[in-house]
């Protein structure tokens, strides 16, 4: 569903390039769950915006769904493929109710049955019918997040790209919508991207993971490896140890 080979992201700043991406190459087969992990900087954020077409990249092979992404995506093309965005106190339109949220993809788009898509919709993701003309002020964190969810599940599109989706919530919330997204996954067939620090959240979601530093790709490991420790690179295993706490032994 989604094949990169060489991609590369550089910015300029201040008359200098920064290289936030240098050559990353994976492949994500359908249905898969790939997960991208690293400390804050090393460019897995970046890697998911270019793929989304939301940040000028170069690079060798960048197929969507089976096809050539072009630099300036049509709206077919990111129709195919959505965004969860990490922080939802900033993704959604405070003057917006969660129905013009919901609705504004679908006008966009020019899809029909507006009215019961956005019903189902709100129920997939576990909110109630009352919080469909609430605004995001009115909403907990966690709800504006599933809010977030069913925007970018409300075209049905076949990639879900998910930028650290817990990260910004509450412990007790987290575990509610990873639930949700593995539940999502499933009735709607979904292969996706997940970006996370959390290497408990990628083994939790993840059946492979990509380990980056420094904007480049360390090593793609299988979720039984990451558990189980069996990694070649030193970095991982640095991060594995780090997962794990500080504890008075280690001091």
């Amino acid at each position: 569903m989604i094949a990169v080979e060489d991609l590369t992201v550089t910015f300029r700043s201040g008359g200098r390039s920064v290289h936030a991406v240098q050559g990353i190459s994976f492949e994500v087969a359908d249905g898969e769950t790939f997960g991208i992990v690293g400390e804050s900087g090393s460019g897995k954020s970046t890697v998911l915006r270019a793929i989304a077409g939301l940040v000028p990249s170069t690079s060798k092979v960048l197929e969507v769904n089976g096809r050539p992404a072009a630099r300036r995506r049509s709206r077919a093309e990111r129709r195919l493929l959505q965004f969860v965005f990490q922080d939802p106190y900033a993704s959604l339109h405070p003057r917006q109710t969660v129905d013009d949220i919901l609705r504004e993809p679908l006008q966009i788009h020019r899809v029909g049955g507006v009215d019961e898509k956005v019903q189902a919709a709100i129920a997939d993701v576990g909110l109630l019918p009352i919080h469909r003309f609430r605004y995001p002020h009115q909403l907990s964190g966690g709800q504006r997040q599933r809010v977030a969810i069913a925007r970018a599940l409300i075209l049905n599109p076949p990639i879900l790209l998910l930028d650290e989706p817990t990260s910004a919530l509450d412990v007790s919330i987290q575990a509610e919508i990873l639930n949700l997204l593995a539940k999502l996954r499933q009735s709607y067939s979904l292969t996706s991207i997940l970006v996370s620090h959390d290497l408990a959240v990628v083994a939790h979601l993840c059946n492979r993971i990509a380990i980056m530093q420094l904007g480049k790709l360390v090593e793609i490991i299988s979720a039984a490896d990451l558990r189980a420790g069996t990694v070649t690179a030193d970095y991982t295993r640095d991060l594995i140890a780090a997962s794990r706490g500080f504890t008075r032994a280690s001091a």
